[in-house]
């Protein structure tokens, strides 16, 4: 049996993050792919897991301030990601949340898609990006519904040539087929648990770490804890809400900017617990956060409503959901924490954190996959 030739397709590679994460394991699969993406700007302290691999991009990649200014050359995205030519190869792979599960692809190949979201702005949270983007009336507001609507119907379109579909949590499977009408199968992403330690012992503070984006809510918690000053919190992370994040903040919040893993790690391994208030597809970081046998306390919608267990099932509970993204209902989910706090043991967090570990997603991954290309009847055979 001759070998199959694989291509990997990623949306952009300016950071190591989430989906590249996903990715990396993705090319632990298949070590001797290749790797496209609408532009390559990664840093070169963060290539290692792309293995010595460059990336073959598009015609964006040589537009002027690309790599800095990249999400305003969105409209251009498509037909760019529709020029790669990856005819060479047997099975496509994309790793999508915008526009690379829009590669062209023919009969005789097979497109497997891990989906980590249909374009959010483009569909359900159109309203919020358009608000936070300060794009809700004027011409430029009116440009940026034409272009979101031109997104759309491209982006429902390009579903037809997947031939198989994967979504990173059945949240994002239900938009799936919402959006583009299909089914999908829900394989959780990686999140690398072995290299967090339990700490039973926790000392009196909480923590928050993200990217300080909007839809983090990060001065949000701040907010809410700077209404608790008997409750301290340290903030990891930053961003175009750090000042927003560091004018509410009180004495007992302490913003740290960024830090290193090893730091982030080490804070989550002490805290009671670990904040979250983003409406996330998964979210890796509540997981990480269970890893280290620290509850959450997080907004309860999208993919963390899969990821923490906050009812007493079979006596299993890690964390506690807040159901509106206000200070006052942190305030209270803080509160109905710690008359709980006991009964989440650190044992319980870390076994349901082992759910979503790097071994579980290859397995899955492979075996879809396998499957995927048994399905056509040139690759009958296969193995993988």
């Amino acid at each position: 049996m001759r070998n199959i030739k694989v291509a990997v397709v990623h949306d952009w590679l300016l950071v190591y993050a989430g989906a590249e994460k996903v990715l990396e394991q993705i090319l632990e699969i298949f070590p001797d792919a290749d790797v496209y993406s609408t532009v390559d700007f990664l840093p070169d302290d963060q290539r290692a897991f792309l293995k010595g691999k460059k990336a073959g991009t598009t015609f964006i990649q040589k537009l002027p301030f690309a790599a800095k200014r990249y999400r305003d050359y969105l409209p251009l995205m498509p037909l760019a990601i529709e020029q790669l030519d990856l005819s060479a190869y047997d099975l496509v792979i994309s790793s999508s949340y915008a526009v690379a599960k829009g590669v062209l692809t023919g009969p005789d190949q097979v497109h497997l898609s891990y989906v980590h979201s249909p374009i959010r702005y483009a569909w359900d949270l159109q309203a919020q990006y358009l608000k936070e983007a300060r794009l809700e009336r004027g011409i430029k507001g009116m440009l940026a519904r034409v272009i979101l609507h031109y997104m759309r119907l491209w982006d429902t379109r390009t579903a037809n040539g997947v031939d198989c579909m994967l979504a990173n949590s059945a949240f994002i499977s239900r938009r799936i087929r919402k959006v583009y009408g299909r089914e999908s199968q829900v394989l959780y992403p990686p999140v690398d648990v072995a290299r967090f330690t339990v700490c039973h012992e926790k000392e009196d503070f909480y923590v928050t770490a993200s990217r300080m984006v909007p839809y983090k809510r990060i001065p949000l918690i701040v907010e809410a804890f700077s209404l608790m000053p008997d409750k301290k919190l340290y903030v990891i992370g930053e961003g175009p809400e750090f000042e927003k994040a560091k004018a509410c903040a009180s004495s007992n919040v302490v913003l740290l900017g960024y830090q290193s893993t090893d730091v982030l790690v080490d804070h989550m391994r002490r805290a009671k617990a670990f904040v979250f208030a983003a409406e996330e597809d998964f979210g890796i970081t509540p997981v990480e956060a269970q890893a280290c046998g620290t509850p959450v306390i997080a907004y309860g919608k999208g993919g963390v409503l899969e990821t923490v267990i906050a009812d007493d099932r079979n006596g299993m509970r890690t964390g506690v959901f807040f159901q509106q993204q206000t200070a006052d209902a942190i305030c209270a989910a803080v509160r109905e924490f710690e008359s709980l706090e006991r009964a989440i043991p650190a044992n319980n967090c870390r076994a349901n954190a082992e759910r979503f570990s790097i071994e579980q997603f290859k397995a899955g991954f492979a075996a879809h996959a396998e499957r995927a290309l048994k399905a056509h009847p040139r690759f009958e055979n296969v193995q993988i």
